[in-house]
């Protein structure tokens, strides 16, 4: 069974997350013992580790391990310490509100997609919603994000409108990205989102790019205000593409403020992560770049928010990037289109039972923090929230022929625009391929 079911995992009272990437002897750093063989068999007859760190799979007798790679270091299980995890009411009520809009929104995606009116392929987030709760909600405006394919609650924990976001995946131009970008192409610059990608991995070289903006601002130009972090999600699939490797290793040599955030949903569309991945732990890859690497239970949105504090704090400070592996589930198949027949059903109720949602409402509940009444009227405002955004979506116009060629040539008199100021795409010759360019 996952690891990820066990108590609460706390942020070490060390400051090992803290500590800058540097050239080192490893034969001067405290090692930690891995015993060998010491498998586990989980719901997909995977082999998982216990969450700190000490039990892993490795082939030979003995392995030693610097203390910087060991998740141990970083977190911890402390089942007496439920009070360092409390947040205050206001912080708590934020959280949920943030987690019931990206699965509330989700869903009506669905139902939406199913009415035909969205086209193309939509990935939902549901299952997911306390990663990106537990990292963005602690990022200040000024921040980057930088998503996936599945980005709608990226967007939207970073403050992009509601609204906004279904007219985009209605195909409108009051979405975000006047109905060209679609689902998976979110980009908002007012709320620094930095888009959403198709392809994996390509997200990530451009989350480096504004992470090395940012350190140029500041040690180059000399603006103290540029303090921006970014932070780049992506998915367990990614771990294996090339990108992923070269900008770990980019961020860590110019210590970047930068944290890579692996969304391990355990599945790569069809592929189990764990047939596909010569070393599952996807954690340990940040201490071979240099940088801590941090595994949380990502159905925990106060674990997360805890790992991401550090983290981001770290960025921030200019210690440099941490890589942190989110294992979480998503709650629906890779797309709509995907009548998600290959995961096992057992499997499946495993993590819908660990709900991040339902757990993050009793623990508000049972900690004081708030009531029914509290979580209700918050579950009621953001349903009136969706209605209104898909009744504004709807009614908003779909995007005339002539944006078609906009952002697309630098030159006003270039191919795209002709020297009257007028798109080339409306001239009356223009589609039979015999107009005057």
């Amino acid at each position: 069974m996952s690891t990820m079911a066990t108590g609460r995992i706390m942020v070490a009272s060390t400051t090992c997350i803290a500590q800058k990437p540097q050239a080192y002897n490893a034969a001067k750093l405290p090692c930690v013992t891995a015993k060998p063989g010491c498998l586990r068999k989980g719901l997909m007859g995977s082999n998982l580790r216990r969450s700190n760190g000490r039990l892993t799979k490795f082939p030979c007798s003995l392995v030693r391990v610097s203390a910087i790679a060991s998740s141990s270091e970083l977190v911890k299980e402390n089942m007496d310490t439920k009070s360092d995890l409390l947040v205050t009411r206001e912080e708590g009520l934020v959280l949920y509100e943030d987690m019931v809009l990206g699965r509330s929104f989700e869903d009506m995606c669905a139902q939406m997609y199913y009415r035909g009116k969205m086209f193309g392929f939509v990935h939902l987030y549901n299952g997911q919603e306390a990663v990106s709760t537990g990292f963005i909600k602690l990022l200040k405006a000024h921040d980057y994000v930088c998503s996936t394919y599945r980005d709608h609650v990226h967007a939207l924990s970073k403050g992009v409108p509601a609204r906004a976001v279904m007219s985009e995946l209605f195909g409108k131009t009051t979405g975000c990205c006047r109905g060209q970008g679609g689902s998976m192409h979110m980009f908002s610059k007012e709320h620094g989102v930095l888009g959403g990608f198709a392809f994996i991995g390509e997200g990530i070289p451009v989350a480096l790019g504004a992470a090395f903006s940012s350190k140029y601002n500041q040690e180059v130009l000399k603006d103290d205000t540029a303090d921006a972090v970014t932070v780049a999600f992506f998915g367990d699939g990614t771990c294996n593409n090339g990108q992923f490797f070269e900008c770990l290793n980019m961020a860590a040599l110019w210590k970047l403020p930068i944290v890579f955030v692996v969304e391990n949903n355990l599945w790569a569309i069809g592929m189990s992560h764990v047939r596909a991945t010569s070393v599952p732990d996807i954690w340990k890859k940040g201490p071979a770049f240099g940088m801590p690497g941090v595994h949380v239970d990502g159905m925990d949105v106060l674990k997360v928010r805890e790992v991401a504090k550090e983290a981001v704090a770290r960025a921030r400070r200019g210690d440099g990037p941490t890589l942190v592996e989110c294992e979480t589930y998503r709650f629906r198949g890779h797309s709509l289109a995907d009548p998600d027949e290959l995961r096992d059903p057992v499997e499946k109720a495993h993590y819908a039972a660990r709900d991040p949602i339902v757990s993050f409402k009793k623990y508000l509940i049972e900690n004081n923090l708030a009531n029914e009444s509290d979580l209700k009227s918050i579950e009621k405002k953001i349903d009136e929230i969706i209605e209104e955004a898909v009744e504004f979506a709807d009614a908003s116009p779909l995007p005339q022929r002539g944006q078609l060629l906009e952002n697309v040539f630098a030159d006003p008199k270039g191919f795209g625009i002709g020297p009257d100021g007028r798109y080339r795409c409306e001239e009356p010759g223009f589609t039979a391929g015999i107009a005057q360019v």
